[in-house]
């Protein structure tokens, strides 16, 4: 559910496609990425650069959301992810691409950025109130139907939402594929994130004064 607006966070939402009104349809095959109207948006080179990457861009939705609220702009998701390959935060086979991979996205983000990024693994789910006590934000492992948190998801892992407080009754997030209402300050309990939180993902620390 969203946050009530007195626990509004100040983080531009940016999601990983580029019509983000239209995130249902997407989600639904409705409307196909390569008739996305605003696939320029993304930062692709061309219509089909977007349709083969825009599924696989949730990791750097949170980084350009990350940025965009550090004052760094609007940094397109197609061009982070472009910028992520020569450090291996994605690998491409044919027409597989894998990833984000955790470690070489450290390393871009360090190198790019000057960003301080740390990756986190067996990580429970009433954990995270102490981490987000140290970290800014934290990109976690959950399982993409966490935009229907009603439905019992199959597994856990497989997408990536930017966590941006966590307290010891909910956890709140920015969800790059979330659905139209259901995309910005997300508030979950705990128990409920816990279903389909993977318990890995990247902290982003606080930058240096």
């Amino acid at each position: 559910m969203p946050a009530t607006p007195d626990r509004l966070s100040a983080v531009p939402y940016c999601c990983q496609w580029a019509s983000a009104h239209r995130a249902d349809q997407i989600i639904r095959g409705e409307l196909a990425l390569a008739e996305d109207p605003a696939w320029r948006e993304s930062g692709a080179r061309d219509v089909r650069e977007y349709a083969h990457w825009a599924s696989h861009v949730c990791g750097m939705a949170c980084l350009s959301m990350v940025l965009a609220a550090r004052g760094a702009g609007r940094h397109p998701v197609l061009e982070l992810a472009r910028r992520s390959l020569p450090y291996g935060a994605y690998t491409v086979d044919g027409d597989r691409i894998n990833g984000m991979i955790y470690a070489p996205f450290v390393r871009y983000v360090a190198d790019a950025f000057g960003m301080d990024a740390r990756v986190h693994v067996g990580l429970r789910t009433d954990e995270l109130p102490g981490l987000m006590g140290q970290a800014e934000y934290f990109i976690a492992s959950v399982h993409p139907w966490i935009r229907w948190p009603d439905r019992e998801p199959p597994k856990k892992g497989g997408h990536l939402v930017l966590i941006t407080r966590a307290a010891s009754d909910a956890v709140r997030f920015h969800n790059p594929s979330g659905e139209p209402g259901a995309q910005a300050d997300v508030e979950l309990p705990l128990a409920a994130f816990d279903r389909f939180f993977a318990g890995r993902g990247v902290a982003i620390m606080p930058a240096a004064a």
